[in-house]
């Protein structure tokens, strides 16, 4: 599989130590894993170290880095895409894009700018897609995506975070006839629009699959691989959850793909062909190994370690392990809380709900938590890694904490 977006291999921070971009949501590829080693193994006694701590107020978007500069989404007044110096803190600029967004989930924009040489991609709450220079925040276009298209809006905000794939940056509209949309990154102009879906709540991916390169997007109601250069519809997978919450964003495990949804919905592995769509497997329902409701799970060899949300909207929220290949629950720790997480160097680091930062020992025969401290108000975020750095926010604020390992 090769994704479209690649890290920057940039800085050495030991010997043995490797430091990357987070130029995305989920990272380099999109997967929630850091490639980043020389990080922490073991939880500090009093923590990880706070570097800085600044003002950075409303939305619930995450952090993208690129080089020394950390760009997020908030909502001062307007909605905004600002950009922070890494070392310091300090706010470099700050570029409206959208009036304010308001929801009953929570005010402000929803998902993560994309950083593609020099430019940054940002999708607001109401549909708006613009693109930044990322040295100076002067906007450089700006399409009124969701309006112009004449789609209906998603319940909760739209919060496809953009993927950027040659000169096409690519999101979930959610129109009739564009569910999924491709613009020029260039001038915004639209490219190609496909599918009829509504636009649910995860961000598209690229991935090749059976020799045939595509997007893979997770709509309101099904999942479904699209033509890079046309958009047209390769392949597509009824998959139909409550109040359309399709939110994590698809897995790649080999020539397959795995999606997954709360709401005591659960996962299914599946397998395009030229013939349709086959079930490696499945796991549904109240008895499901994994119900993912807005944090994508990450893989680690032949194992899948993701939060698993049972009951309605998740009111208990377990730490799962799974047998990637049978879809087979090889441990659980019950009532873990509502989180997030990103792989790095061998260690799972999650955000709880509670404003919480874990550390946890991902392996199959056995959980193993290393250390936890609260450190914020309630995210939902998953942590930022990039060189060697930590960066997590709130609605209030950013935080960033040095992970090195000494």
């Amino acid at each position: 599989m090769r994704i479209a977006i690649l890290s920057v291999a940039s800085v050495f921070v030991a010997s043995t130590a490797m430091a990357d971009d987070w130029p995305q949501f989920l990272g380099p590829k999109r997967t929630g894993v850091s490639t980043e080693t020389g990080l922490l193994q073991n939880w500090p006694a009093d923590g990880p170290k706070e570097l800085w701590r600044v003002p950075c107020v409303g939305g619930l978007s995450g952090v993208a880095v690129v080089g020394n500069t950390a760009f997020t989404m908030v909502q001062e007044g307007t909605q905004q895409v600002t950009a922070f110096d890494t070392r310091t803190g300090k706010r470099l600029w700050s570029s409206p894009v959208a009036d304010a967004y308001r929801n009953q989930m929570g005010n402000g924009p929803r998902a993560t700018p994309t950083v593609v040489n020099g430019t940054v991609y940002a999708f607001t709450g109401d549909g708006t897609l613009v693109a930044i220079e990322a040295k100076s925040g002067q906007l450089s276009w700006k399409q009124t995506l969701v309006g112009d298209l004449g789609a209906k809006s998603a319940e909760y905000g739209m919060a496809s975070s953009p993927l950027v794939h040659g000169d096409l940056v690519i999101v979930a509209a959610g129109a009739s006839g564009a569910a999924v949309v491709a613009c020029e990154t260039t001038t915004g102009n639209v490219r190609w629009k496909s599918g009829d879906d509504s636009a649910g709540y995860s961000s598209p991916i690229v991935a090749n699959l059976g020799g045939a390169l595509q997007i893979i997007a997770f709509t309101g109601g099904s999942v479904g691989g699209y033509a890079v250069e046309t958009g047209k519809q390769i392949w597509s997978y009824r998959f139909v959850t409550d109040y359309e919450c399709n939110i994590a964003v698809p897995l790649v495990i080999g020539d397959k793909v795995l999606i997954s949804a709360g709401e005591n919905h659960g996962s299914v592995l599946l397998q395009p062909t030229r013939d349709g769509v086959k079930e490696a497997w499945k796991s549904f329902g109240k008895s499901s190994n994994l119900r993912a409701e807005w944090q994508t799970p990450v893989r680690i060899g032949q194992h899948l370690y993701g939060l698993d949300n049972q009951g309605s909207a998740g009111p208990i929220t377990n730490l799962n392990c799974v047998d990637a290949k049978t879809g087979k629950r090889v441990w659980q720790e019950r009532r873990f809380g509502k989180s997030n997480l990103t792989l790095a160097d061998g260690r799972l680091w999650l955000s709880t709900m509670k404003g919480e930062l874990v550390l946890v020992e991902p392996k199959p025969d056995g959980f193993k938590e290393l250390g936890r401290k609260r450190y914020l108000g309630m995210t939902r975020q998953a942590p930022t890694i990039a060189h060697g750095k930590l960066f997590l926010r709130d609605e209030k604020e950013l935080v960033c904490f040095d992970i090195h390992a000494r």
